[in-house]
């Protein structure tokens, strides 16, 4: 038996166990059709303004087109489809659901036996693989899009990353770095202090003009430096010197800080980048954990939202398709509207990022608990 034959007979065993009807297919096919089209639309959008926004630059910039769409819009398109996804699948369920309930499908649905929450099962499975598909993206494919995206800007547009000053990071439980400035396209730093303390006592310091990482035998390199190692008699010796070669607890990266950093890191990178950050007290930790959680909480918004898609819809309005729509996008907004708001107080108002980034979901999910209650059944 060939694999295709296999996997089509395990499907017809699965579909014969969960009791999969011609009807679920039906409300499957138009949910995932109804998605992949409006994200295709949107996609289309976006690639011509884009498009019409950059052309000039890319001919400035002598960009062959081969490399335009295989370099740049390959890799643009995959961070707006994840970042699109949840709000166009609630957006797709409230129109192609209101089109049943206005050509009385839905009534027919009920009429032949089937109850509303039977009715629900194609939608939940839609949800779910689009979930999946959520899940598989935000925490491997765009991070390596966005990296190679970044990779194309730096090639062609000559784009410099801003650079990181005064940075304060502690290197051990007894050790302190300082570095005044960190340009991550050069990867030098300047104006570097290293400071080691026994208890409360400074025991060595070593200053230098500039340094830069040997990735290859991850080493740094400290040029014209200065040492000074205080005894435990209070003795201190001083060492001058052209190039130090040494060893921290850093690399290059943790003295790039900036949150687009997160953005280009897997799932399992983010995390042990966060426990990095976390021993070193960084200013951007928050944002940091809230990319971790974003990841996993945006999926899972896919579901809430796709279920209070159906509560909102699935009800027969005599004046339209057009209502459903306007109370869908006024919801959506407003799902949006608290991300945001959520985002800042976790950042700056000192709420703990697994809360501001699951607050949202966890509203909407009791307001779409209630509404499926309330539902005509």
């Amino acid at each position: 038996m060939s694999i295709f034959n296999r996997i089509k007979d395990f499907n017809e065993r699965v579909r014969e166990r969960i009791g999969w009807k011609i009807l679920d297919g039906y409300l499957l096919r138009k949910m995932l059709g109804t998605v992949v089209f409006a994200i295709s639309l949107l996609m289309t959008i976006v690639v011509v303004f884009d498009m019409s926004e950059n052309i000039q630059r890319f001919l400035n910039h002598n960009v062959p087109w081969k490399e335009v769409i295989t370099g740049y819009y390959l890799n643009f398109i995959p961070y707006f489809i994840n970042l699109f996804i949840p709000l166009f699948t609630f957006i797709s369920v409230i129109w192609f659901t209101s089109k049943l309930s206005s050509r009385n499908e839905i009534i027919s649905i009920f009429d032949n036996g089937i109850s509303f929450n039977r009715m629900l099962v194609p939608y939940v499975t839609g949800a779910v693989i689009i979930m999946i598909i959520s899940l598989v993206m935000a925490n491997f494919i765009v991070p390596n899009t966005n990296r190679k995206l970044n990779d194309f800007k730096y090639q062609y547009f000559g784009k410099r990353a801003v650079s990181s000053t005064y940075l304060h990071i502690k290197n051990s439980k007894n050790s302190y770095i300082f570095v005044e400035r960190w340009d991550k396209m050069d990867s030098m730093g300047y104006n570097f202090t290293y400071e080691e303390f026994d208890s409360s006592a400074l025991r060595l310091k070593i200053s230098a003009q500039t340094i830069d990482y040997d990735e290859d035998n991850k080493i740094w390199h400290l040029h014209r430096y200065l040492k000074r190692v205080i005894t435990p008699d209070n003795e201190e010796h001083i060492y001058r010197g052209e190039q130090l070669d040494t060893t921290f607890n850093i690399s290059p990266l943790n003295l790039y800080q900036d949150i687009s950093v997160s953005e280009t890191m897997s799932y399992r990178e983010l995390r042990q980048f966060i426990k990095e950050e976390k021993l070193r007290g960084s200013s951007l930790l928050s944002s940091y954990q809230i990319e971790q959680h974003k990841r996993l909480a945006n999926p899972v918004g896919i579901l809430i939202m796709t279920l209070l898609g159906v509560s909102v819809s699935c009800r027969k309005s005599t004046r339209g398709v057009g209502v459903h729509v306007f109370i869908g996008m006024g919801l959506a907004f407003s799902f949006i509207f608290l991300q945001q708001i959520s985002t800042v107080f976790s950042v700056s108002g000192g709420l703990p990022p697994v809360l501001g980034t699951w607050i949202p979901n966890i509203i909407f999910a009791i307001i779409t608990i209630i509404l499926l209650k309330m539902t005509p059944k």
